[in-house]
């Protein structure tokens, strides 16, 4: 092993980890990243909270385009990282555990106490009575709604969605609350132009303050919404350890940076450190 993954394993054998995960640790579960080696920059803007509450075209759009990647992101599973984040916590090494991710696979891989900064697709609200649903329900609704609605899904986004032309999604229907009627139904994950619930954030910076070490899985950290958690790391003299493959916006905070695919050196490093697999 590098002399960089030796270095990782003592930080983490040392305990109070921190982990901060983003899109680079779902790619081996089959949902591309955006900048890393398997994703790229989406062709189109991504949804606004603005514009998916204000105008029915472009919510008709989002929900078109969910509707189709939901279907893969329903079927993705927790890859080697994910399991082997959960034996660390399994051991007593990590402090907590934030992502950035909305797929929910740390937790369907075991870890506990999760906190998913930016929401999970799985869960829809409604906006008006705030109802909240499971995914596989309005998966159900928006089936019923409009038989034989599909096209052949080329790329489907981190967030859940696809990239599909405005003709495509043409007679499309959404559909309202089921509960009250005539609400207006939104997954429960953060938009851009969203803020992220305050009190969620705070609880995220008391766990990275609290943190020996933060470790960044996965994340090219390029917003500041997962930045900021290495930002107040190093202004509190915590060390910062960055695992992914290409470069990152936090790599001059790093005391520690390791290039590397996150499956294969998470298990690594769960084994190294004689954490019993997670059961299955």
């Amino acid at each position: 092993m590098s002399e960089a993954f030796e270095e990782l394993a003592r930080l983490v054998a040392a305990g109070d980890v921190v982990v901060l995960s983003g899109a680079g640790l779902s790619t081996e579960s089959g949902i591309p990243d955006y900048r890393g080696p398997s994703g790229a920059a989406r062709r189109h803007t991504p949804m606004t909270y603005q514009e998916f509450t204000r105008d029915p075209l472009a919510r008709r759009r989002y929900w078109a385009r969910s509707h189709l990647g939901w279907q893969t992101i329903a079927r993705a599973a927790p890859n080697d990282g994910h399991r082997a984040v959960a034996r660390l916590q399994d051991a007593g090494l990590l402090g907590g555990i934030i992502t950035q991710n909305v797929d929910g696979l740390h937790t369907a891989a075991g870890a506990t106490g999760v906190i998913e900064l930016h929401g999970r697709l799985d869960e829809v609200t409604c906006l008006d009575c705030g109802n909240a649903t499971g995914r596989d329900e309005l998966h159900r609704r928006l089936s019923e709604a409009n038989p034989g609605f599909g096209a052949r899904v080329a790329r489907v986004n981190p967030d859940g969605d696809v990239d599909l032309p405005d003709e495509a999604v043409t007679g499309f229907r959404t559909v309202d609350c089921g509960i009250c009627g005539t609400g207006m139904l939104k997954p429960d994950v953060v938009f851009f132009g969203e803020t992220v619930p305050a009190p969620r954030v705070a609880d995220c910076f008391a766990l990275v303050e609290r943190a020996r070490a933060l470790l960044v899985l996965g994340s090219s950290l390029t917003v500041m919404s997962g930045r900021r958690f290495v930002l107040r790391a190093a202004r509190h003299g915590i060390p910062v350890a960055i695992v992914n493959q290409g470069v990152t916006r936090g790599d001059g905070y790093a005391a520690l940076r390791l290039d590397a695919p996150l499956g294969a050196t998470l298990c690594a490093l769960a084994d190294r450190l004689a954490v019993a697999p997670a059961p299955v």
